[in-house]
């Protein structure tokens, strides 16, 4: 049920999808005769999409969220284990077209294949599966799979979770699976403004785990601030911090992390 009701709250609630419903209904008001309601809705909805689509907001929320965990040091010590989260390849259209199709955060998975070579004696474990509503779709795992052995790793160096919906899933389902030993050390891969609530969850359902950040949406400079011709890359950026920073709060809300804003 929170898998469902999150999916349909934030098709609703992500910040593009919510000011265009909300210029739409100012206008269908508008001309439906409540004219002075309309306007103001659909000027509200058009004036904070272009605040979205030319202001420096989206990396203003993304910036702390890939702050927050430090980027690991080259000289780890030999972990046990890399456990990659999913989220980083569109499993429909990889069903469709026949081979691997990468989205935002397929930085995971390049880097998941860079740690399985850096430490060939490490499991290197997916953990994701379908998180459509609508139809049956294969989920990510079989084309990572694919991915991986394309790339160079060892049939027998990778495992695979795939019953997982989202993060809370990934958590439980990964410990369940891996049944982690004291003294054992575990990576934690995801894209680095997703991290704080990866790792809060993990170590709510006791995996302690060592946080491995990838995939920058930020340059962590002054450079974040400056305008940007590429609307669409703000709004991706605004998308995904307000999407954490809503699950931050809904997750400590309803018990699934210790903190709201679990850091290192």
């Amino acid at each position: 049920m929170f898998f469902t009701i999150s999916k349909l709250a934030w098709f609703i609630f992500a910040p593009v999808n919510f000011l265009v419903l909300l210029s739409l209904f100012g206008l269908i008001i508008w001309i439906l005769g409540f004219i002075r309601l309309g306007r103001m809705l659909t000027c509200i909805g058009v004036f904070l999409l272009v605040i979205c689509c030319f202001s420096p907001l989206g990396a203003a929320l993304t910036r702390p969220l890939e702050d927050r965990f430090p980027v690991a040091p080259k000289d780890l010590t030999p972990p046990s284990g890399i456990i990659v989260l999913g989220g980083a390849l569109d499993g429909e259209l990889t069903e469709a077209r026949g081979q691997p199709s990468l989205i935002t955060g397929g930085a995971r998975l390049t880097a998941g294949v860079e740690l399985a070579r850096r430490y060939p004696q490490a499991r290197l474990v997916f953990t994701g599966g379908s998180a459509s509503l609508t139809r049956e779709v294969q989920g990510e795992a079989k084309g990572v799979h694919d991915l991986w052995l394309a790339l160079g790793v060892p049939e027998s160096q990778m495992s695979f979770e795939e019953a997982s919906r989202n993060t809370w899933e990934n958590a439980i389902f990964t410990r369940d699976l891996l049944a982690p030993k004291p003294g054992e050390h575990w990576l934690l891969v995801t894209s680095a403004w997703h991290m704080p609530r990866a790792m809060g969850i993990f170590r709510h359902v006791g995996f302690d785990v060592i946080a491995y950040p990838v995939d920058f949406l930020t340059y962590g400079d002054s450079r974040d601030w400056k305008p940007t011709p590429v609307v669409l890359d703000q709004l991706t950026m605004l998308n995904f911090a307000i999407h954490e920073w809503i699950g931050l709060v809904a997750y400590r809300l309803t018990g699934k992390t210790d903190t709201l804003f679990p850091g290192p």
